[in-house]
């Protein structure tokens, strides 16, 4: 946290339904990490900026 900016990474095991960032995931599993960055003015979100492995995401369907 450096106000009025904070920083998470979000962790996800889930199995999205049909497309997922253009690939066709269709309710296969899949894990990975999002880098989000938010920008707070007045105790609200004012900008976020998200950062996803696209590349992590297609090796774990290639393999699945």
């Amino acid at each position: 946290i450096d106000p009025p900016k904070l920083a998470a990474r979000l962790a996800f095991n889930c199995r999205p339904a049909g497309e997922f960032l253009g690939l066709a995931v269709n309710g296969t599993r899949i894990c990975f990490a999002e880098n989000v960055f938010y920008t707070f003015e007045d105790t609200r979100i004012r900008e976020v900026w998200s950062v996803i492995d696209k590349v992590a995401i297609e090796a774990q369907l290639r393999s699945a």
